[in-house]
This record gives structure tokens, sequence and C-alpha cells, in this order.
């Protein structure tokens, strides 16, 4: 038996390093060829053999594993949590162009910024659809991984990333280009498509739910707090573009991918360099016609100022470079029938019309439901059940109905009616005046149950310290939490039967849970979620009834005697009062000892006089937005009049934008709120 060969245990430490070095190093090497060269040398069971043996070895010698072993991909125990990890330069996003007239004139602007008639050479590569990251080699080891998160912070996914096996641990060396002492990369995580279906294969066979894409397939595996689920997950990455380096210095952005393939890094082989704007616009058509037959989802082409000294000159404007931009595919569409129309209730008690539709293959994808968004999107399109319809998937993910075909109509066709009560509590359904959405007011709907204890629990209600997003899942998944006031009936035993729940933990949210029963009646009537409520109007009927008790007891006519209360927020208010279940669950939390008092606020003048109706999504939470405007003395109300001073308006606004252009209110956008309040 030779020494390579021999039984770990009669191996001397010398010589045990000396293999360990060897195996690590050809392992690696194959990875290398496999992985990211598509060129394997030896067959599956030859590697197999070699890492079973560097196993052996490192169980033998533990002290002698390396942090950067291959052993060290298989994945870590459960993390608790990720950790924030902020990017050294941000990560930005990019600029769109739909239509090869959009790229043209990005290109106009390219040349115009650079000051030249002369064509410009640009690096395109295929846009994937996956998910962003950035890696961290300090002298050539990886060191941090993370996710794109909102460009300047992300989530720390290195124990996941080092499961890829397409990510080297350590940069190889090579000539002319010197490891950097820091080099900072990032790239795109992909699910390939043939391991997405075998996937979703997988999980139907365990009756699981099926991911909707790879890109979903691919962020949440990568975001498993347990990295061994996500080394079972085959994974791969291309790599891109630079953030911070640190001791090498490159003339172009084609230099900088030569050198990340020289160090071991994956770029994608159909990276191409271009010379002016046609060229590119060949290039994007090539990919397009090819994206079928690629290995992986790409949505568009990527277009980049090769010269980093053409890049510096150019510099970004606002989150977005001016040297490069996404040229995007044209959505993909198919037709379909439209067999049912159903209200789907969100988180936030929002009844959402959903399409089901005969199953039709769209991009790859097969497509068997279709969001309507709002009753006036139906109504404007004019969807009715048994219609032939265009099914499109928004940015190649999302499917929505572009529209009818009118000319297949039977007659047989039924317009769909949004129901009166929830589908799923069976509670009253309710229409805000001016809005598309019509929501469920129970209080205890299943279908919104976490969304009703995170906005009780939250900082302008009851302000339960420690009650986060995730232990409210636990409790509701459990059983444990199936109204709010079964919060105050927790022990400290019940929560330390949850995962990841320490003794201490759980005490502290009993302590915190006891401590929100002295609280405010603002708040206790801001945390109990009735329509058209927010933090300011709590503040009034507070001020105005002085008890939950005579709050109930309003009639509709006592309601629109106070301040600000229109008819239509004195219908919602009585409508909810009226609803059993929710009569009961606020019995319920007055006799686990909640007893609100009564507390005067003070405010500043800047927006002292002025009234504003907000409409639309907005980015942060409608109650921030009420509060930001009555610090400064503003004032909210539910409809827009000529007394309104300010519309803000927010995505997808309602018909109270509508009005304030045909009555002439000025609008704002949220920055434009913040100018006008100084914040």
């Amino acid at each position: 038996m030779t020494p390579a060969a021999a039984p770990a245990g009669k191996l001397s430490e010398s010589q045990a390093a000396r293999e360990i070095t060897r195996l690590s190093a050809a392992i690696e090497h194959h990875n290398h060829r496999y992985h990211v060269l598509d060129q394997p040398e030896i067959p599956d069971a030859e590697y197999d053999q070699l890492f079973r043996r560097l196993v052996e070895l490192e169980e033998a010698f533990p002290h002698l594993r390396n942090p950067a072993s291959p052993t060290q991909r298989v994945g870590a125990p459960p993390a608790q949590t990720f950790a924030s990890v902020r990017h050294t330069i941000p990560m930005l996003s990019l600029g769109n162009a739909m239509s090869a007239a959009e790229f043209q004139e990005f290109d106009e602007r390219v040349r115009r910024g650079l000051k030249t008639t002369n064509a410009v050479e640009y690096i395109v590569e295929p846009k994937l659809d996956g998910l962003a990251v950035e890696l961290v080699y300090v002298d050539g080891a990886l060191t941090i991984a993370s996710t794109r998160g909102d460009g300047t912070t992300g989530e720390n996914v290195t124990a996941n990333v080092k499961t890829i096996r397409s990510v080297p641990l350590e940069l190889r060396r090579q000539r002319g280009a010197p490891i950097p002492a820091r080099l900072e990369v990032r790239g795109e995580v992909i699910f390939p498509r043939a391991a997405f279906e075998r996937l979703n294969r997988d999980r139907a066979k365990r009756d699981e739910p099926p991911f909707a894409n790879p890109r979903n397939a691919a962020a949440g595996s990568l975001r498993q707090l347990d990295s061994r689920i996500t080394a079972q997950r085959p994974l791969d990455i291309f790599c891109h573009s630079s953030g911070q380096i640190e001791g090498a210095a490159f003339a172009s952005h084609w230099d900088f991918l030569a050198a990340l393939r020289g160090w071991g890094l994956k770029i994608n082989p159909l990276n191409r360099r271009c010379t002016g704007a046609d060229e590119v616009v060949s290039y994007h058509t090539e990919i397009s016609q090819r994206r079928e037959s690629l290995p992986y989802e790409v949505d568009g082409i990527v277009a980049k100022v090769n010269s980093i000294d053409l890049q510096r000159r150019l510099g970004e404007v606002s989150r977005s470079p001016r040297w490069a931009i996404a040229f995007k595919f044209k959505a993909q569409q198919a037709r379909t029938r439209v067999r049912n129309i159903l209200a789907s209730v969100g988180r936030t008690g929002a009844l959402t019309p959903v399409a089901e539709l005969e199953p039709v293959p769209v991009g790859g994808v097969t497509v068997s439901n279709a969001s309507l968004h709002n009753m006036d999107e139906v109504e404007r399109k004019d969807v009715r059940i048994g219609d032939m319809v265009i099914i499109e998937r928004a940015g190649d993910v999302i499917p929505y109905v572009v529209g009818v075909v009118t000319g297949e109509r039977t007659g047989r066709e039924r317009k769909f009616r949004m129901p009166a009560t929830c589908p799923v509590c069976g509670s009253k359904v309710l229409r805000e005046e001016g809005e598309a959405a019509y929501r469920c007011i129970g209080m205890s709907c299943p279908a919104k149950l976490r969304e009703t204890v995170r906005h009780f629990a939250s900082k302008y209600a009851l302000d339960i310290d420690g009650l986060g997003d995730k232990l409210v899942a636990q409790l509701i998944d459990s059983g444990l939490v199936k109204t709010i006031a079964d919060l105050y009936d927790l022990t400290k035993e019940q929560l330390t039967d949850l995962e990841r729940m320490a003794d201490k933990s759980a005490q502290n949210i009993v302590d915190a849970i006891a401590g929100s029963k002295r609280t405010t009646l603002a708040r206790f009537i801001n945390g109990l979620g009735i329509p058209q409520v927010g933090e300011h109007m709590a503040a009034v009927l507070a001020e105005q009834f002085g008890s939950i008790d005579a709050l109930q007891s309003a009639t509709e006519e006592e309601l629109l005697a106070v301040r600000d209360i229109g008819p239509e927020t004195a219908r919602e208010i009585r409508a909810f009062f009226d609803q059993k279940d929710n009569r009961t669950v606020i019995a319920r939390l007055t006799r686990a000892g909640i007893r609100p008092t009564v507390e005067r606020r003070t405010r500043g003048d800047k927006l002292a006089g002025k009234t504003f109706v907000l409409t639309g999504a907005l980015s942060m939470p409608r109650d921030e937005v009420v509060r930001l405007i009555e610090a400064q003395g503003g004032k909210i109300t539910g409809s827009v009049s000529k007394k309104t001073d300010y519309v803000v308006v927010g995505d997808e606004p309602g018909s109270k934008f509508d009005k304030a252009k045909q009555l002439g209110v000025r609008t704002l956008d949220e920055r434009g709120l913040r100018a006008l309040v100084g914040d």
C-alpha cells in the first residue's frame, strides 16, 4: 500500500499535511475545470474518491483543516439570522432600454457626455435573471459574500455562497496579474433551468409548493439559514463587475473580465465587445433568438462602456451609472381562456381579483393564474369569466392580463362582482371612498392575521418590543395566536417551546406584552387597525370620546360631529364596531387588563391649516406619512375637494388623483412631501 493510500491513522502529521495540500489543490482544479470551464478531466467517481479521502484525512487531523478546504463547501450548522453587510461601494441598479430606439438614445447620451461623435466600444453580456451578490476576497481568500440588499446594505450569506462549486474559495494565481490585496467582485447567482425543473418535480413528490421560477428558486436557496440545504441546490454564478479593488488596476472592463477568468472566477462565455450602437442591437437580437436554448433564464442584455476612464468621466445619476444600461427583451405573451375570477385576500385584508386560467406556457413557465390587481382594472379592461385573453409576464416574471380578445366572445361570458363578505372569514368587505381596494374589516381574518398582529405590536400602536415578524409568524403557525387578544394569554413555557427561543428571550416577550397594557387610548385605537383610522385619527377619536366603550357606542351622527371625520370615515368606523368578532376581541383585550389613558399631543406648525389627502401605494407605511404631516400641524381627510391643499400620490393612485387634477388641487410625491416639511 502506498503512503497516499495508507489509512489516515497510520500517517504522520507531516505526511497527512502534504496529502491534504495535494488533495485540496487537485479537487479545486477539477472544480474549476467542471463548474467554471465546463471541461471535466476525470469521471465523477474518481472525483468522489478524491473528496472522500480528503474528508477522511481532515477528520483524523482536524487541526490541519484549512478554512478554504473544498470540504467546507458542504454547509455549516444553521444560523440564527443573516447579519448585515455594508457594501464599500454601492451596488447600483441599471436604467432600462425597452427597444432599439431607446438604446440608440442611451448611446447618444453617452457620446454627448463624452463630447464625441465616434462610435463607443461596449462590453455586452446576457442579463441573467438571478440574485445579485458581492464576493470579497482579501489576499486571495473569500472572506465575505453578501446579497445586494438595498444597494447599500445586504445580508451576509458567506456560508451559503461557499457551497456553490463555481465560486473559488481562494483565487488562482496567474502570470502578469498578481492577486489584489482586496477584490470585491459582483455577480449573479442563478438556478439552471434543468436543475430547476428537477427541483420542482421533487417538491411535487413531497407535496411541497413549487417555486414560481428559477430566480425565486435561486433567491430561496441562497437565503436559507441552514447552508446545508443550500449545498443540496445546484446553484451557479457568473461574475460581471467590480466593487473596490486594492492592488490592481485595469484600463478596460474587458481586461478586468479577463483577470477574473484567470483568477478562477466564472464569467459568461457569451460576453462580447461591440463597437457602436448597431453592433449592440445586433447582439441583442442574437441573444433574444437564443434565449430559449440557453441553460439559464435571461431577460435582456447589459451593455457597459468598456473604457474605465470613460466610465469615470460619465459618472452616475441618482442610483444608476450613466455608462451602463439593461437592454430588455420584449415581454413574452400567450393566449388562453379565463376559467373563473376569484377574490384573493392579501396580508393587509385587501381583496384582489385573480383570474384562474387554462394553463398556458409563457416564456418557459406554465401560467395558470394572473392577478387582475383591482376592480378598476377589471372594469377598465372589461375582463369577464369565459373570456379569451392575452397573458404577458411582466419582466418575464409576474403574469398579468394584457387585454381581452373581444372578437371571440360568445355571449356566455359573465362579469365579475367583488363579494360583499370576505371569502376567508365571512366578515364584511368595504371599499374606501376614492380608492381601488376592497378590504376585509375582520380583525381575526386568518388571511391578514400576521399583518393585524404586526400592526398591533408596532411602534406607533402597542409598541411590544421583541414581537418581530418571524416570531409573529411562529405564534400564528403554531396556533398559539388566532386573534390579537391571544397575545395576552401567552406563557413563558409556551414561548420556550418555539424554535430558537431561550428562557430569557421568552421572559422578555412575556414582560413586554404585559407592559403594553399600560398604553394610551390613541395607541390602542390605532392598534385595532380600523379602516380609515391611522395615528392622527386615532388621537382625534381618543380626545373626543375618552374611552373605547364610548367610541364603540358612538353613532354615525356622533362620529360625523367630530372634526376631520367625513361620512365615509364615519361609516367605516361604525361598520368595524358592528362586526361581532371585532367587539369580542376588544372585550377580551379589556378583560386582559388593557386600561388605556388619554394624552394630549403637541405639534409643529410648518403645515398648520393645510389639508392633505393620500392616494395610491406609498413606499412607507401610510401611518408614518400621516404622522409626518400631523407632526407639523397638517390635517388628513378622506376625500378631495376644492378645500384640499395637497394630494400625496403613490403608485397606482385611485380616483382621488383624477379628482385632484380635475379640481386643480396640487399633487405631491413622497419626495415633494418631505421637501415641504423640511424632513
